[in-house]
């Protein structure tokens, strides 16, 4: 698992947000802030809660005890080739907010194209 500071930097990033932008959320500088991303200092229990409250995770997760995937049901399923549905979401999880979009926009284009595909199997394409 990774160290809490790790992720809180990632979680910030991820979001393209500023150290100066979280600071306010959790009522320090943006020098104390740096301070909790680096690991010289450790984040209290109540910005804690209201970084777990912001970013929309467990505080567990924010302190590295768990991944952010842990009791979810069926990421052990094999999608393709010996890929698991973890390692897919993993993956994603790790893009930029851009490829994250991306990606969001590709599923989107594909379930279209299988449904166009249904649709042409079934003999209803084209009919109003």
């Amino acid at each position: 698992m990774k160290p809490c500071n790790e992720i809180l930097r990632e979680m910030r990033e991820d979001r393209d947000l500023k150290q100066s932008d979280i600071a306010a959320i959790i009522g320090t500088t943006q020098q104390q802030y740096s301070k909790y991303e680096t690991g010289e200092s450790e984040l209290p229990l109540r910005a804690l809660a209201l970084l777990a409250d912001h970013y929309n995770v467990s505080a567990d997760y924010l302190m590295g005890r768990i991944d952010g995937l842990s009791g979810v049901p069926g990421l052990s399923k094999k999608v393709v080739d010996g890929v698991t549905l973890k390692d897919v979401m993993i993956d994603v999880i790790c893009l930029g907010t851009a490829g994250r979009a991306a990606v969001v926009e590709y599923i989107a284009l594909q379930k279209m194209r299988e449904k166009c595909s249904q649709k042409k199997k079934d003999g209803t394409a084209g009919r109003a």
